[in-house]
């Protein structure tokens, strides 16, 4: 199978976006801080300044969305140099075809245009895929946070993990 196409998603790309946030949201509930009610009810102009207010990354297979990565930057003086990696979600049929990969290499190539010299996340602990695959991609667990979400009245603790990308 050949790699999804990955682009920096805009304002055409609204439609898009709301369709594959909320597959993985309805589909892997407890790999989200938020919930699929969170978002379902959102207006248009929401879903707009969601896309547009960080970067979105959308993987495409004929013209189907596919995968999510999202980038937030610090927006203090200070902490501007980093960014956390949010949003991330590749449908089943994806997964181990590189289409992570490629979502992660077009963000982190944005971010480093960007200025940014770090990037951080949190990962379940009951995904142990998705760790392996951020530790092959050179991001070096640096904590835990206890019940760093609830899932259906379940504590699940998070791992953070950062990569120096500057």
């Amino acid at each position: 199978m050949d790699i999804a196409t990955v682009r920096l998603a805009g304002p055409d790309d609204v439609g898009a976006f709301k369709l594959i946030r909320l597959e993985a949201l309805r589909l892997e509930p407890g790999a989200f801080a938020s919930r699929a009610e969170d978002w379902e009810t959102l207006p248009d102009e929401e879903w707009l300044r969601r896309i547009t207010g960080g970067a979105v990354f959308i993987a495409f297979r004929d013209n189907e969305p596919v995968g999510l990565m999202g980038l937030l930057r610090e927006q203090s003086a200070k902490s501007r140099h980093r960014a956390v990696i949010v949003m991330v979600y590749v449908r089943a049929s994806e997964r181990g075809a590189g289409t992570a990969k490629a979502l992660l290499d077009a963000l982190s190539e944005h971010a480093r245009d960007a200025g940014i010299l770090q990037l951080e996340l949190t990962v379940s602990t009951e995904n142990p895929a998705a760790q392996r695959f951020y530790a092959r991609e050179g991001f070096a667990e640096i904590g835990r946070l206890p019940a760093g979400l609830i899932h259906e009245g379940r504590e699940i603790d998070e791992v953070m993990m950062t990569k120096r990308i500057g």
